[in-house]
């Protein structure tokens, strides 16, 4: 009986060794392939992530440095185009101001010549009435004898 155990023992053992044990040392194989290529696929994966996080910080850092540049441009042209606006704004200031020197010049101009028409107009009505009043021969003549005597 025990070698028959034993006979029975070796078969099961050459029928293990040749049929079952193969598949389960492949299937162990296989799975610690795919163990391994499960871990690489990780350490991939860490560094993939730390690659993407450092491009991603350094996409925002630039993207933080050109929003930064392109508001300092915006102040810059902002305060270029109000100086722009300042330096239109003067010479529409002077332009205005020299068209009114010129017409208050002119108003000036016309108010004198007025003035010196009403002067000539109130001389010569002036020189009228009191050539009227004054109308006397006798100084008249007295004047042009101390004429004739002068020449």
């Amino acid at each position: 009986m025990l070698l028959a155990q034993l006979v029975v023992f070796f078969i099961l053992a050459w029928v293990t060794k040749q049929f079952i044990w193969p598949p389960i040392v492949k299937a162990l194989d296989e799975r610690a392939q795919k163990v391994a290529d499960g871990l690489a696929a990780a350490e991939r994966g860490k560094h993939d992530l730390e690659l993407a996080t450092r491009r991603s910080v350094e996409a925002l850092r630039e993207g933080k440095e050109k929003s930064a540049e392109l508001l300092t441009q915006t102040e810059k042209r902002a305060a270029q185009m109000i100086e722009e606006a300042k330096a239109q704004a003067k010479i529409e200031a002077d332009r205005v101001i020299a068209g009114a020197r010129a017409e208050i010049e002119q108003e000036s101009l016309r108010a004198r010549e007025n003035l010196r028409d009403q002067v000539a107009a109130l001389a010569v009505a002036g020189a009228e009435k009191i050539l009227r009043r004054e109308i006397d021969v006798k100084v008249h003549a007295e004047l042009l004898a101390a004429i004739k005597q002068d020449l």
